[in-house]
């Protein structure tokens, strides 16, 4: 539950891209700056992933863009960012990588209990004729829906 005034930073191009498996929420170490970077909703999921590194989750690529009033203590905007997770769920995210084809993809960053949160997903690359078959599903939804609200038409 995220308030009006908190965005939520959402990766949209990842549930085009792959398949989602099984989601995760993790705490996100942040510096001062970031917090409020992340605030103003200044924040890119291009290119970002995670990787496991020493049994601990790293976040690679995020883009927070440095804050404007932040001086010389700015952060780094694409640096390497540790995600918050419990062992029991650090194993499991080992077991999926482990196998073949799958990776752990940022989804979601947003605000919790005035914590930053991250969603990330377990999640195996799609083909280019998944693609076009979940473009196609989309579209027809889309349609669907128009022809719904179309027919209801209210006769007073």
């Amino acid at each position: 539950m995220s308030n009006n005034n908190t965005p939520t930073i959402q990766n949209r191009k990842a549930r085009h891209d792959y398949q989602v498996e099984e989601t995760f929420e993790a705490g996100i170490v942040l510096k001062g700056t970031e917090v409020k970077s992340i605030r103003q909703g200044k924040a890119s999921f291009t290119d970002s992933f995670a990787f496991l590194k020493n049994g601990e989750v790293f976040l690679r690529e995020l883009y927070i863009k440095p804050y404007e009033h932040g001086s010389y203590y700015n952060h780094d905007p694409r640096r390497e960012r540790k995600l918050l997770l419990n062992k029991k769920e650090i194993r499991q995210l080992d077991k999926f990588v482990q196998q073949k084809g799958y990776t752990l993809v940022p989804l979601k960053l947003y605000f919790k209990r005035g914590n930053a949160k991250i969603l990330i997903g377990v999640a195996k690359g799609k083909k280019s004729f998944d693609k076009r078959d979940s473009i196609k599903e989309k579209d027809l939804k889309r349609q669907l829906d128009r022809n719904v609200k179309g027919t209801y038409k209210v006769n007073l």
